[in-house]
């Protein structure tokens, strides 16, 4: 069976030289929507106004390659591909929730709270600041008191709020401020089958799950699995999938490449591999939970927060 698919997040709009993502590439894998991130990786300079230029790129592309821009439920279109705009790293919001408004203008849908640094909204699970063990988990360190307002406000403003990369107590602070609505995990895996601090527990996995929100397969074979080879890896994104699903059920699970974020995947190089994933995936769980994880899921949480 072919499966449409949706995928949470790319670093496409930061990348520089050869894509892993293209429009080629994605009609190829069957992509019906793609959330294009922001990704603002150092705070070398102003992050807010390289998030502009960002935007101004998305915005280009949508015109020049046919994508269909997406801001609510109702935008997705058929026969094309779908692209929604997001942000990883919620430092480029500068301190200040009048730039968070104006993200949202621009059509923003989606905010990765923290990447591999501790900004003003809170601290990230990688042991990639000062004073970190290399291979530890941040438990006790969150979300500050503004990230805590910035959540609230993204609530306010219907968009997504994305724990990818937070740490674990970030991730139970932004459980306790969402209540019933769904948060998400966009491009994280399971640390029961590989223990990383860039992992989700099966604790948080549960979290998520009882918002409503979803954890998309991240694609990075170093979160993946200790054998890089292709079979390795093939073998390792189903052993994910099946821990995230035991965990959470099959409501939660969705993918999130992180494409031209990461090296290459000996198993899945580009958007056209995923439809090899897919069919691992219907083998082991069957094709209406395979539609689920594809594209449903995703949908659903897209619905409910940006409808």
């Amino acid at each position: 069976m072919r499966y449409q698919y949706c995928d949470m997040h790319c670093d496409t709009l930061t990348a520089e030289g050869a894509l892993q993502a293209t429009p080629e590439r994605h009609k190829q894998g069957g992509c019906y929507l793609q959330c294009f991130a922001a990704f603002l990786f150092r705070p070398d300079g102003s992050l807010y106004r390289r998030a502009l230029a960002l935007f101004d790129k998305f915005d280009g592309w949508c015109k020049d390659y046919g994508l269909n821009r997406v801001r609510q439920y109702s935008d997705l279109k058929e026969g094309v591909v779908n692209g929604i705009l997001t942000v990883e790293e919620g430092g480029a919001i500068d301190g200040d929730l009048a730039k968070l408004d104006e993200f949202c203008e621009r059509g923003v849908r989606m905010m990765t709270l923290t990447w591999n640094f501790p900004n003003r909204l809170g601290y990230p699970n990688l042991p990639d600041y000062a004073g970190r063990p290399a291979g530890t988990r941040e438990r006790e360190k969150g979300l500050t008191e503004f990230g805590k307002s910035v959540v609230e406000r993204m609530k306010e403003l219907h968009m997504i709020v994305d724990v990818s990369h937070g740490s674990d107590k970030l991730v139970y602070d932004v459980a306790a401020a969402m209540g019933e609505t769904p948060f998400v995990a966009s491009h994280s895996n399971a640390a029961s089958v590989l223990d990383v601090p860039r992992n989700l527990t099966d604790d948080e996995i549960r979290l998520i799950a009882k918002s409503g929100g979803v954890v998309g397969l991240n694609f990075c074979a170093d979160f993946l699995s200790q054998d890089k080879s292709r079979e390795g890896l093939r073998a390792a994104a189903l052993a994910h999938a099946k821990a995230i699903i035991n965990a959470g059920g099959e409501d939660v699970l969705a993918l999130g490449s992180d494409f031209d974020g990461i090296p290459e995947n000996a198993f899945l190089r580009s958007p056209a591999d995923v439809p090899t994933l897919l069919s691992d995936f219907e083998r082991a769980f069957g094709s209406r939970v395979t539609e689920k994880i594809a594209k449903d899921n995703f949908l659903r949480v897209f619905k409910a927060v940006c409808g």
